[in-house]
């Protein structure tokens, strides 16, 4: 098994793979470090990655581009209308409010959820990496950004499922950067900590973080994000700029063409990349759209003046990541500026003027997520060990050569969003607002919640702020239903273990009821049951206890075996578990990942019986355009007239039919057609091949006759005839079927093949042996015999 790390990025997915001599990034097919995040349908076939890009211009409405947009949102949610609209290919609302995509696949309209798009595209990414490291991939880390829900969390872990990948963790973008940021510096110290900020501003959102780094320990001090803010909407600056000129100058409007547009929307981009290094860029387009060129300039001043509102909000994230982190900027040490839309000139002014140091691009813009999923997925996979030093520091063998050489005992995250808890009397919280989880508590966590019950309850996670939330999504996370109860008296003590794990999804990991029975038995301390007892009208709290906020620091709890049974202050405690069930809001349901897994099997089968359909296809067009040169070339003498033209008349019917009605026929007839092609030219090719085969086992067969003559010359007269003889009679037979031989044409089987001459020759080969082995043993047992009557003789 191997541990890898995966960023699936809106335009571009990166693998990387933890190794023995470091983190390495893998090449897809076309040896590109990147692969597009694109699955395209064609009639019979999927394409994805590089071959789904490849399809979006000529297939655009069956092409799905940029689908993390789509994850775990719901069709008619503000904001992705707009977004919606701006996609070739045809979305509508499904049943229970979520996305639908309609598209045609052989024949018939089939439709894919987001989610199971995620897992066509992940499942690609695990080929690739399998094909590389030549090894079975199944533990991996990936990537999302801080911003996402619980429920698009959940959704990336049911792609995974369906692709047949296990995520040990989701991590934050920025944590990800962060961590293969930390892995390389060495200017940490016991005495003081490092604060640095990451800007990541990706194709389609800006992600910030604050870190904190000591020796052997990371942690996230803050987040903040702007989903809807990246390079794309830079580029569609320059579209719509163009695109209002072109309908000017040339009378042409992209928006009513759809190839047109994503071909406008392409040269934009790179249009962009050229302007962050130079002070003007021109665009030119061959027949954009009615046959019609197209041209245009703009200058950097220009764009930068058309794109002030978007660097404007850049602004917005970067002084509340500040603000939430409670630091000044005094005590800020660097920045570092990654994401593939972070290259423009006057973002990098901005950060200078707020943060009052210039951004460093000291790692890897493109990069540096996968790296760090990858090294996170080494810490946390038993495949790699990570251990103590003399000096406790903690080495990562894979980056023991590296400057530094020292990995993190532990990677704490923050929480972007503050999470609530409540149950049907009321909310459960710790703080006076009503939050359980707030905005910026370290995970994973967990918390214990003692309840006073009499029957069955529900509890339900929610969102508290629902201004927090990306495009005011829903503050709905999950509901759980705890019982039936048990319980032998009026009101049950029931402990509830809440917790946030490390992918950041909350869920009730258990519920426990406890019965105290008199007893006069020796008292036992446990710290899970004697805690403070505080009334609460609202939810009737006895304790909520936060008994492991990081992963470094937890504690084990004792086990809650049904009827196990501890003192506690001359009472018996007796343990029993509560059946809890969980109900994710819009989640998918396990039959439906069982369904989507099965369908994605079928896919697959059907993609590798059409790359088999096509490589029976080229082999049989190859062989027609082989042989054709051949016929009239080298396989010319050995075939006379009449097959030549029967052969170059089949091999002409064969091209046509494949241009013609062969275009789209399965694999068993292409195999039928090659083997009926090679009925008729085997025998030629034969012919020919034999000739040199022959030439080269009649000079095999007369050095070994040479050879065995030369051997008979050591043995006995009865010996040395013998082997003589069969020498002279293989060439004797060697020259009556050569003199044969050359006496017959070349379109003709031969008289004798290289085959015959070879068993000849192997024939000789063994009773000569055989001659000379007999007379060497007779040989030994003479010189045997004389040396024991020498012996007696003494």
């Amino acid at each position: 098994m191997s541990v890898v790390g995966l960023d699936i990025g809106n335009e571009n997915c990166i693998i990387a793979v933890a190794k023995q001599r470091g983190i390495d990034v893998l090449l897809n097919d076309e040896s590109k470090r990147e692969t597009p995040a694109a699955v395209s349908f064609g009639e019979k076939q999927r394409f994805i990655g590089s071959a789904g890009a490849a399809s979006a211009t000529m297939n655009p409405r069956s092409t799905i581009l940029q689908v993390k947009r789509l994850i775990g949102r719901k069709f008619n949610e503000p904001g992705l209308e707009k977004e919606l609209k701006l996609f070739p290919f045809e979305t509508f609302e499904s049943p229970d409010g979520g996305i639908l995509i309609r598209l045609l696949f052989m024949g018939e309209v089939h439709e894919f959820t987001p989610v199971q798009i995620l897992g066509m595209l992940l499942s690609h990414l695990k080929q690739i990496a399998e094909k590389n490291l030549e090894m079975p991939v199944s533990e991996c880390v990936i990537g999302i950004p801080s911003y996402f829900t619980d429920l698009q969390r959940r959704a990336y872990l049911d792609a995974a499922a369906i692709a047949g990948l296990k995520p040990l963790r989701l991590l934050h973008d920025c944590t990800a950067t962060a961590l293969g940021y930390g892995i390389y510096k060495t200017d940490i110290s016991n005495s003081s900590p490092v604060y640095t900020v990451f800007v990541d501003i990706g194709h389609c959102d800006t992600q910030i973080c604050i870190a904190l780094f000591e020796t052997g320990q990371m942690k996230i001090i803050s987040h903040a994000f702007d989903c809807s803010l990246g390079g794309r909407d830079f580029d569609e600056v320059l579209f719509n700029h163009f695109a209002s000129q072109f309908k000017e100058r040339y009378n042409i409007d992209v928006f009513t063409n759809i190839k047109a547009s994503v071909r406008l929307r392409a040269s934009c981009e790179k249009l962009k990349k050229v302007l962050s290094a130079n002070a003007e860029a021109p665009l030119n387009i061959e027949c954009l759209m009615d046959e019609k060129d197209v041209r245009g300039l703009i200058k950097r001043e220009e764009f930068e003046k058309l794109s002030s509102d978007l660097l404007e909000r850049i602004t917005v994230p970067c002084r509340k990541v500040l603000a939430d982190s409670g630091l000044t900027l005094d005590k800020i040490n660097s920045v570092e500026l990654v994401g593939s839309g972070s290259r423009i000139p006057a973002i990098t002014r901005i950060l200078a003027s707020i943060f009052n140091r210039e951004p460093s691009r000291t790692i890897n813009a493109s990069e540096c997520v996968a790296r760090g999923c990858a090294l996170q997925c080494a810490m946390l996979s038993p495949i790699f060990r990570v251990r103590e030093s003399d000096y406790y520091w903690f080495h990562f063998p894979a980056l023991q050569a590296c400057p530094g050489g020292w990995s993190f005992l532990g990677v704490q995250d923050s929480l972007p969003l503050s999470i609530g808890f409540s149950s049907d009397k009321g909310p459960v919280c710790t703080l006076s607002n009503g939050v359980l989880f707030p905005k910026g508590h370290p995970f994973p966590s967990v918390k214990i919640l003692t309840l006073h019950r009499t029957n069955m309850f529900n509890m339900e996670a929610f969102y508290i702020n629902s201004n927090e939330l990306p495009s005011k999504l829903s503050p709905q996370i999950n509901t759980f239903t705890v019982g039936p109860i048990q319980c032998h008296t009026n009101m049950a003590k029931v402990k509830v273990r809440v917790e946030l794990n490390l992918h950041g999804i909350v869920k009730l990991d258990s519920a426990v009821l406890i019965e105290d029975q008199l007893d006069n038995s020796v008292t036992t301390n446990d710290p899970h049951l004697t805690s403070e007892e505080v009334e609460d009208k609202s939810d009737r709290i006895s304790s909520v206890e936060n008994i492991a906020q990081v992963s470094d620091n937890s504690q084990s709890e004792p086990p809650s075996c049904p009827g196990a049974s501890v003192a506690r202050r001359g009472k018996a405690v007796k343990r029993l578990e509560i059946p809890i069930s969980e109900s994710v809001c819009d989640g998918m349901k396990r039959d439906e990942i069982a369904k989507a897994e099965e369908k994605e099997r079928w896919l697959m089968q059907q993609d590798l019986k059409m790359e088999q359909t096509k490589d029976k296809k080229n082999a049989l067009e190859s062989y027609v355009y082989e042989m054709r040169d051949k016929i009239l070339n080298a396989y010319r003498s050995f075939a006379n007239e009449s097959d030549r033209e029967e052969i170059s008349r089949k091999l002409q019917q064969t091209e046509d039919w494949l241009y013609e009605d062969g275009m789209d026929e399965t694999e068993n007839v292409y195999v039928e057609k090659l083997e009926d092609l090679k009925k008729l030219v085997d025998p030629i090719e034969n012919r020919y091949k034999d000739e040199e085969a022959r030439v080269q086992a009649a000079k095999d067969l007369l050095k070994c006759i040479e050879d065995y003559r030369k051997a008979a010359a050591s043995l006995s007269s009865i010996k040395k005839d013998a082997v003589t003889d069969e020498c002279n009679k293989a060439e004797r037979w060697l020259q009556e079927k050569s003199q044969k031989q050359d006496s017959l044409p070349k379109d003709v089987d031969p008289m004798v093949w290289s085959c015959e001459i070879k068993i000849k020759a192997e024939a000789l080969e063994a009773t000569c042996k055989y001659m000379i082995r007999s007379n060497a043993s007779r040989d030994d047992m003479n010189v045997t015999d004389q040396g024991d009557k020498s012996d007696g003789m003494q």
